[in-house]
C-alpha cells in the first residue's frame, strides 16, 4: 500500500504525491462521502437521542411557519369561532402565544439534545484516535509529525463539533425552506411564482462560488496544520533553539508561515462572506417585488392586508434558510476536510495484531534466537542482513559496531515493534509473531538512551510498567541502583511530581529512574540502549554495581560504547551494514585484531588498557594515569 509522508495509506488506486506536497492537499481536496457514512455509523448509538432532536426540528419549524399564517388569520378576523372583533383577536393572541411556547420548547429541546449528542460523539472520537494511536506500529510514527497528529487530535475533531452543532439546524432550514416555498404558493400562485423565480440567479453563482470556496477552505487548513506542527516542533526544540541561538531565525521562519496562514484565512473567510450580501440583495429585490405588486393587489381587493403581510414575512424567512445554508455549507466543507483527516489517522493500519490463536506468555526463560532475519525501514533498503544469532537464557550479549550498522534496529525486532522483517525471531523458544504483544511486552524489559519520564510522581513512574507495584518494591528498586539518594533529598521524596519529561531532573538521574523501573518491572529480558551514555563516573560507579544485580538470571542484551559496560559481557556481537562480522568475548576479539579491536583503539580503550610505556611517552598527568 502506498503512503505519503507521514505514513498514512493512500486511498486504493492513489498515487504517492511529492514531497512538498502535503497530506491535506492529497486527502481534502474531493468531497468523501465515505465520511458521511461513517459519521452515521458512530451517531448509531445515540439514535433515540437524534431522533428526538430531529422531532424537536420539525415541530420548531412547523411553529416558524405557523407564525406568519397566525398573523395573516388574525389581521383578516378569520378566527371566528369565538365570535367576531375582539374575540377573533384575543383568539389569535392566545394561539400566536401558544405557538410561542411550543417554539421556544421544541427550540431549546434541540439545541439542549444536540449538545448532548456532539458532545458524546466526540469524546468517543477523541478517544477513539488515542486508542488506536496507541497501537500503530512505530513505523507509522517514525514517520509522521507529533504536530500535525495533535492539530488533528485537537483541531479538526474541534471542528466537526461546530458542524455537529449545525447540522440540525440545516436539517431545520431546509425543512423551513421547503415549507415557505409550498405556503408562498398556496397563499397566492402569483407572488410565490415572482419570488421563487430569483432562486436561479443564486444557484447559478453556488454553481462558481462552490470550487473557489472548496480551495480555499481547504487552504487555510492546511496552513493551520504547518503552523501547529511548527509551533510543536520548537517547543519540543527549545533548548536547542537557545542554545544555538536561533530564536531570530525560528521567528522569521514562523512568521513567514503564520503569515501565509492569515492570508488563506482571510481569503476562506472573504469567499465564505461573499454569498451573504448577495443573498441580502436578493431578499431585497423580492421585498420589492412583493410591496409593488402585491401593494397593488390589495388597493385592487385581490389580496387582502393579512395575506400581503404574511407574505412580507415569508419573503423575509424566505432568504433566512437560504442564508443559513451558505453558512452551514462552510462549516459542512470544514467538516468534511477534517473527517477525512480524522478517518485516515483510524484507518492507519494496525501492522502487529494478535493472531487469532496467539499464545500468551507467562514465565518463559529468556533465550532468544534469530534465524535469517532481514529487516529494512523503507523497502528494498535492509537496515539488518540475513541476522542468525542464539542467546542462550541468562546471557549478557553486547551488541557494537559502527553508527547505523543495526544495533538498535536488533533490539527493536526483538519487541517486536516491527513486523515487517523475514525470517524468524523466537524468544524462549516461542516465534514473536505467534505470542500475543500485551504478553510479550511482559517478558522485556527496555532502558533507552533518553528515559522518557511523564508528568507524574516519582513513584508513579518507577512502576510505570508494573502497576502492581508496591511502595516498598519501588523503593528498593531506586536504592539498588542508587536512586533513593536523591530521590530523599527531594522535597517531596517519592511523590515528588516530575516536570514534563522530567525537566526538573539530570539526564542522569532520568536514567537512574529509568533503570529503577527495569528492575520493577522484573523481566526475564533487559534491553539496555546506550542506557550509560548519560551517567557520570560516581553515577555509572552505583550503576555498574546495580547491574550486577539486575543482570543476574536474566538474559541481556547491551548497546554501549563504554568499555565497562561491555567488557565482562559473555559475548559480544559485533556488526557492520547489518550483519554480524565477528562475535566472541572482549579479549577474543581483541587478539582476534578485527573490526572489533580496531573501534576498541579507537573508541572503547581506557587508560587501563595503553601501554605504560606509552603512558610515560605520552607524558601523562599522574591523575590521568590512576
Amino acid at each position: 500500500m502506498d503512503r505519503n509522508d507521514t505514513g498514512i495509506p493512500l486511498p486504493p488506486g492513489a498515487v504517492a504525491p511529492p514531497s512538498e506536497v502535503t497530506e491535506e492537499e492529497m486527502f481534502s481536496s474531493v468531497f468523501n462521502e465515505n465520511v458521511v457514512r461513517r459519521f452515521m455509523r458512530l451517531i448509531s448509538p445515540y439514535k433515540f437521542m437524534v431522533t428526538a432532536s430531529m422531532a424537536s426540528v420539525l415541530i420548531f419549524t412547523g411553529s416558524q411557519l405557523s407564525i406568519p399564517i397566525i398573523i395573516q388569520k388574525t389581521l383578516d378576523q378569520e378566527f371566528t369561532v369565538w365570535g367576531e372583533g375582539v374575540h377573533s383577536l384575543m383568539a389569535g393572541v392566545s394561539l400566536f402565544f401558544l405557538v410561542v411556547c411550543i417554539n421556544f420548547i421544541s427550540h431549546f429541546t434541540m439545541e439542549l439534545l444536540v449538545s448532548r449528542v456532539a458532545q458524546r460523539l466526540l469524546f468517543d472520537l477523541r478517544r477513539s484516535m488515542f486508542d488506536h494511536l496507541q497501537r500503530v506500529s512505530l513505523s507509522f510514527m517514525d514517520k509522521t509529525e507529533v504536530g500535525r497528529l495533535m492539530s488533528r487530535l485537537q483541531g479538526d475533531v474541534g471542528a466537526l463539533q461546530e458542524f455537529l452543532e449545525t447540522s440540525v439546524h440545516a436539517v431545520g432550514d431546509l425543512v423551513l425552506l421547503v415549507g415557505i416555498v409550498i405556503v408562498l404558493l398556496w397563499m397566492d400562485l402569483r407572488l410565490g411564482a415572482m419570488t421563487i423565480a430569483l432562486m436561479p440567479i443564486l444557484l447559478i453563482m453556488r454553481v462558481f462560488w462552490l470550487p473557489i470556496a472548496r480551495k480555499a477552505f481547504i487552504r487555510a487548513r492546511i496552513t493551520s496544520s504547518i503552523v501547529t506542527g511548527t509551533m510543536c516542533e520548537n517547543i519540543r526544540g527549545v533548548r536547542v533553539v537557545q542554545g544555538m541561538t536561533r530564536e531570530p531565525v525560528n521567528y522569521a521562519l514562523y512568521e513567514e508561515k503564520a503569515d501565509d496562514h492569515f492570508k488563506a484565512t482571510v481569503r476562506a473567510a472573504k469567499i465564505a462572506q461573499i454569498m451573504l450580501p448577495t443573498v441580502d440583495t436578493l431578499t431585497g429585490l423580492a421585498m420589492a417585488i412583493i410591496v409593488v405588486l402585491g401593494g397593488g393587489m390589495v388597493l385592487d381587493g385581490e389580496l387582502t392586508a393579512g395575506v400581503m403581510i404574511a407574505y412580507i414575512l415569508f419573503v423575509q424567512r424566505f432568504f433566512d434558510p437560504i442564508r443559513a445554508l451558505t453558512l452551514h455549507y462552510n462549516v459542512f466543507q470544514r467538516a468534511m476536510a477534517c473527517g477525512e483527516r480524522i478517518f485516515e489517522v483510524l484507518d492507519v493500519p494496525v501492522e502487529i495484531e494478535d493472531k487469532p490463536n496467539a499464545v500468551e506468555l507467562n514465565q518463559i526463560e529468556g533465550s532468544i534466537k534469530f534465524e535469517g532475519v532481514t529487516f529494512g525501514y523503507t523497502k528494498n533498503l535492509p537496515v539488518l542482513k540475513d541476522i542468525n544469532l542464539e542467546i542462550p537464557n541468562g546471557q549478557t550479549v553486547a551488541l557494537v559496531g559502527p553508527t547505523g550498522c543495526g544495533k538498535t534496529s536488533m533490539a527493536s525486532l526483538i519487541h517486536h515493534f516491527y513486523n515487517s522483517y523475514t525470517g524468524s525471531i523466537s524468544i524462549g523458544g516461542y516465534n514473536i509473531r505467534d505470542v500475543t504483544q500485551a504478553s510479550l511486552g511482559s517478558q522485556i524489559a527496555m532502558v533507552l538512551q533518553e528515559p522518557y519520564l511523564f508528568s507524574e510522581s516519582i513513584f508513579s513512574n518507577i512502576r510505570y510498567s508494573k502497576i502492581t507495584a508496591s511502595r516498598e518494591d519501588v523503593e528498593r528498586a531506586a536504592k539498588t541502583v542508587g536512586a533513593d539518594e536523591f530521590i530523599s533529598r527531594l522535597p517531596n521524596g517519592y511523590d515528588t511530581i516530575l516536570e514534563e519529561r522530567g525537566a526538573n531532573l539530570s539526564l542522569g538521574q532520568r536514567q537512574l529512574l529509568a533503570f529503577a523501573r527495569a528492575l520493577v518491572a522484573d523481566t526475564p529480558i533487559l534491553i539496555l540502549d546506550e542506557a550509560t551514555a548519560s551517567i557520570d563516573s560516581n553515577s555509572e560507579q552505583l550503576l555498574q554495581n546495580a547491574l550486577k544485580k539486575l543482570l543476574r538470571d536474566r538474559t541481556a542484551i547491551v548497546i554501549a560504547h563504554r568499555l565497562a559496560t561491555i567488557r565482562q559481557a559473555d559475548q559480544i556481537i559485533v556488526m557492520q551494514e547489518g550483519r554480524i562480522v565477528e562475535k566472541g568475548t572482549h579479549e577474543e576479539l581483541l587478539k582476534l585484531g578485527g573490526l572489533f579491536a580496531r573501534l576498541h583503539s579507537l573508541n572503547y580503550a581506557s587508560f587501563d588498557d595503553i601501554p605504560e610505556v606509552l603512558v610515560q611517552r605520552l607524558a601523562l598527568p599522574t591523575f590521568l594515569r590512576q
